[in-house]
């Protein structure tokens, strides 16, 4: 299985989402027609099999065995690795990184490095920290704000960090027996997450966070969502239609009142950059190439990115803020590109 549908597979293996629904009616969905538009990919330095997140001056790469990490920039540069850790989570935005290890054995909550791009000063985020991290869970950065789970009184609940003030808080806890996966925070900070229940099948609901409290994105099939991410006027997120098949999703957009059947996906692919939201599309015949498509709600769907020839698919997007990058993996050989969006 890929690792960000695989990942969240795990947790509803022992948990799932609420049941409430968005009161509003959903408009009727419009077929949409994702036509090839242009953005300028530039390969990325080094080798394929490291994982790299970058923007228009630093780079945050990954070792290939996780066990290691390296940011390179114009004014310092940084890295690490443990001995009994893994990367598990790898942000960049123009302003911040954060690297986050995780306890292969799973017994020690997780520890993160977070680094100011601007000074280069590093502060760490831990078991020890006044908010705690916990084992696992759910990271992202966006909005000089960094949210992650921790465990108060039993509970599954989201930290939130300020990465300004390095204060932390609780923004949310779950109900007992519910808990939260894939993170997002949009460009004004607002958060999205999907939430879940323990019922056998879990019921899943995408929400975003508004003052503490989780409110279900409009439109979405009830207990079928898996991702959400707010962009500028609009919204992104995808439903699973055959639960048998949790790899292949259905993207849907909204724009004020109307949404828009954005087709099919890979699950766990769905990123907000620059403005925009993205999503990794399989070959949907013999012969056609992996896709990455972009969605904005002023200019609709397109797709910005086509895998080179073979059997292929493409790892999830990621975002550095004012770039986001791709890795192919394909039957005729990998590639890892990168392209510039705008500002984010």
């Amino acid at each position: 299985m890929r690792a960000p549908y695989a990942a969240v597979a795990a947790l509803l293996a022992v948990a799932g989402c609420t049941s409430e629904v968005d009161p509003r009616p959903a408009a009727p969905a419009k077929e949409a027609s994702a036509e090839p538009a242009v953005l300028e990919w530039q390969p990325v330095d080094g080798p394929v099999a490291a994982t790299v997140t970058r923007n228009s001056d630093w780079t945050l790469t990954v070792a290939a065995d996780g066990r290691s990490w390296e940011l390179a920039g114009p004014a310092s540069g940084s890295g690490g690795g443990s001995q009994g850790q893994r990367v598990s989570d790898a942000l960049l935005d123009e302003d911040w990184a954060v690297v986050v290890l995780q306890d292969e054995a799973e017994r020690r909550p997780s520890t993160a490095t977070v680094t100011d791009l601007a000074t280069g000063e590093t502060f760490t985020l831990d078991g020890r920290s006044p908010v705690p991290t916990t084992t696992g869970g759910t990271w992202a950065l966006g909005d000089d704000r960094l949210v992650h789970a921790t465990v108060r009184g039993g509970r599954y609940c989201l930290a939130e960090v300020d990465l300004g003030s390095r204060r932390s808080s609780v923004a949310w806890c779950a109900p007992e027996r519910h808990g939260f996966s894939t993170a997002q925070v949009s460009d004004d900070g607002e958060v999205s997450l999907l939430t879940f229940d323990d019922a056998r099948p879990s019921c899943r609901t995408v929400v975003s966070l508004d003052d503490g409290t989780p409110t279900p994105y409009a439109g979405v099939e009830e207990c079928a969502g898996w991702e959400g991410v707010r962009t500028d006027g609009g919204a992104v997120w995808s439903v699973i239609p055959d639960e048998r098949r949790i790899e292949d999703a259905r993207f849907h957009g909204r724009s004020g009142g109307a949404e828009v059947d954005l087709g099919a996906g890979i699950a766990g692919s769905l990123v907000a950059c620059g403005g925009a939201a993205y999503f990794a599309r399989d070959p949907q015949r013999e012969g056609q190439p992996a896709t990455l498509v972009r969605w904005t709600a002023a200019e609709g769907a397109s797709v910005v990115y086509e895998s080179p020839p073979g059997d292929a698919f493409l790892e999830p997007p990621r975002c550095g803020g004012d770039a986001i990058t791709v890795t192919a993996r394909t039957s005729a050989g990998d590639e890892q590109v990168s392209a510039s969006v705008g500002p984010r």
